[in-house]
């Protein structure tokens, strides 16, 4: 059998159309190679963005914490310190008293300049009462002195002020 006619007049068009559909096929292959590159290259560079805003968040959350922490420790040493400087003013307060009542009651002296210094603060008319802890209370109308004491030893301690503080100062 014969080629058909005009046939292999139809050879170099296929050959061309061929050829321009491979070069067409490989340059949208190369596109979308390039297109498939750079779509991996930019998740590539948003995912590195992420992971760098997510560790700066969480340094920043970290510090945040780190800081919140010291304060809540430093304020509790603090409460702490205070409430140990009470305790220690409590029991000096408590000592004081007591030796104030051991001399009370080795001296009646004691008692009399008490209950004198009561009448010169508030009067002829003073009522004078026994204070239970030692000392005496002084009345009279519209006013009151008490020289208990335990008053005596807390109004000593505020005079002594500064002082007093240094018995737990570093």
């Amino acid at each position: 059998m014969s080629a058909a006619p005009g046939t292999d007049a139809l050879g170099p068009v296929r050959s061309e159309l061929l050829r321009a559909a491979r070069a067409d096929a490989e340059a949208l292959l190369a596109s979308a190679h390039r297109e498939a590159a750079e779509a991996v290259a930019a998740a590539r560079a948003k995912a590195e963005a992420i992971v760098e805003q997510a560790r700066s968040e969480g340094a920043a959350d970290g510090e945040r914490a780190r800081r919140e922490e010291l304060a809540r420790a430093r304020r509790q040493a603090r409460a702490t310190e205070l409430a140990t400087q009470d305790e220690a003013y409590a029991q000096l307060r408590t000592r004081v008293t007591e030796r104030l009542r051991e001399l009370y009651q080795a001296d009646p002296a004691i008692g009399d300049g008490l209950r004198e210094r009561a009448r010169r603060l508030l009067g002829p008319d003073t009522r004078l009462t026994e204070h239970p802890e030692g000392g005496v209370v002084a009345s009279a109308p519209g006013r009151r002195v008490d020289l208990g004491l335990p008053a005596l030893a807390a109004r000593a301690l505020d005079r002594a002020g500064a002082e007093a503080e240094t018995l737990w100062a570093p």
